[in-house]
């Protein structure tokens, strides 16, 4: 079944754009990028560990945000409300997880 297919099969033409954005290129990098940060983060903390203080709370928040909407958008599921298409799309993905990830190793 195609991410934007209903439970019946009927496709509504709900396709989404950027077309490119929703290939399978693009959702496995927000899956390997996503799966590979929550790893380091869950089994290796101290990755993350700077001079013996923990990171900031605002850029763990970030980048575990990214991560979260890099498994949605890795596995294929589109948001039909805009508001959560914005929030768990790819460039939310990839720019908070970038951010996060920057924030918390500077």
């Amino acid at each position: 079944m195609k991410a934007t297919e209903m439970h019946g099969g009927t496709d509504r033409g709900l396709r989404p754009k950027p077309w490119f954005l929703y290939s399978g290129p693009a959702r496995l990098v927000s899956m390997l990028s996503a799966g590979t940060l929550s790893l380091i983060l869950s089994l290796y903390p101290h990755a993350v560990i700077q001079n013996g203080q923990p990171p900031d709370h605002s850029a763990l928040m970030l980048c575990m945000w990214g991560i979260a909407a890099g498994f949605v958008h890795g596995v294929g599921f589109v948001p039909r409300n805009f508001i959560l298409r914005l929030a768990l799309g790819p460039f939310a993905a990839w720019l908070l997880m970038l951010v996060g990830t920057t924030w918390m190793v500077a």
